[in-house]
């Protein structure tokens, strides 16, 4: 594409082996305030619950806390599972976020359970997990709930999520399938399409399309926008890259085969003894993943934007050491001339 790109952050707060979620929930407030110097536009918060590897179990408590130690960046979800939620609630959580910090919240939905599906029982308990042929509706009511416009028949109509007039987040739709989009465009949302999440990468350009085409204006967003976040480690040169991102390679294959423990450092991941279906799946997991030096990075990014129509991409950087990922993120910055904050 003609147009610069326009970089953003998601970070999963993600434990290392042998560290605490306490040190994990730091590093990312301090990765905050260093990227928001870089230039960086947005610092998403992720959720997950009852994963050894994620800190994050809560974004609105983060969110609330890297606003804090930040001034400018925007700062949101990326995202919320709204299924496990009242859209009530959510509503009350994001607009005092906006109400502290105007002008700079993004709540960002996921349709996902963020989570196994024990767990997400334990979400819901007493009550029933909610089935996912609610989404539509929680979504709406939400929205109703944010702008103090639910319809005069709604039920809860009468209730408010707070007081005064509401500083409104930008409201984005997450997600990686085209029920996510479609949704997206029925209600005249952004979307963030998760390249990062490596499921069907190759449908994703016909996602995001499919979202363009089948768009519904809305007054907050008379246009469709669209965001795509992509695993990205950067370094000097291509082989340290490499070594630095065999830590999230091996993380991710112990995640998904029950052994998650946290990030390993390089060490333990160039000893690891890969099986061979492991090996297979390692290498079709990094593909979709843009690792390298600062050049071959930002030719991969730009390529992304081509593919995908637009210049907002959101950077998820996962090394074992804290200053790897922030040099990693210096590196892009540089190298896709993103304004320093003066």
């Amino acid at each position: 594409m003609s147009q610069k790109l326009e970089l953003s952050v998601v970070d999963q707060s993600p434990v290392r082996v042998g560290e605490s979620a306490g040190q994990a929930l730091r590093d990312t407030i301090a990765l905050a305030v260093e990227v928001e110097k870089l230039g960086y536009h947005r610092y998403w918060l992720a959720e997950h619950h009852s994963a050894p590897n994620y800190a994050g179990t809560s974004p609105e408590i983060l969110i609330g806390q890297v606003a804090a130690h930040t001034k400018s960046i925007r700062v949101g979800s990326g995202g919320v599972m709204l299924s496990h939620y009242s859209a009530l609630k959510v509503a009350e959580n994001f607009r005092l976020l906006g109400a502290l910090y105007p002008g700079r919240i993004d709540l960002g939905i996921g349709r996902a359970p963020g989570s196994d599906q024990v767990t997400a029982a334990a979400l819901s308990f007493p009550g029933q997990p909610k089935e996912i042929r609610h989404f539509p509706r929680q979504v709406v009511d939400l929205l109703g709930f944010l702008n103090d416009d639910l319809e005069d028949s709604h039920f809860f109509s009468s209730i408010s999520a707070g007081p005064g007039e509401p500083e409104v987040p930008d409201v984005w739709l997450l997600g990686s399938r085209y029920e996510s989009a479609n949704m997206a465009a029925q209600l005249g949302l952004p979307f963030a399409y998760a390249h990062f999440f490596g499921i069907a990468v190759e449908e994703g350009p016909a996602v995001v399309e499919n979202y363009r085409h089948n768009y519904q204006p809305s007054e907050a967003f008379p246009e469709p926008k669209v965001n795509v976040g992509v695993h990205v480690v950067c370094s000097e040169t291509e082989e340290e890259a490499l070594r630095l991102s065999a830590c999230r390679n091996l993380s991710r294959l112990l995640n998904i085969t029950g052994r998650a423990a946290g990030i390993p450092s390089p060490e333990a991941a160039a000893s690891y003894v890969y099986q061979a279906d492991e090996a297979a799946y390692v290498k079709q997991y990094a593909s979709v993943c843009v690792d390298g030096d600062p050049e071959q990075v930002k030719e991969r990014l730009e390529e992304l934007a081509e593919r995908y129509q637009t210049p907002d991409l959101s950077v998820v950087t996962i090394t074992h050491h804290l200053a790897d990922r922030v040099h990693s993120y210096e590196l892009v910055a540089d190298v896709c001339g993103l304004t320093p904050l003066e």
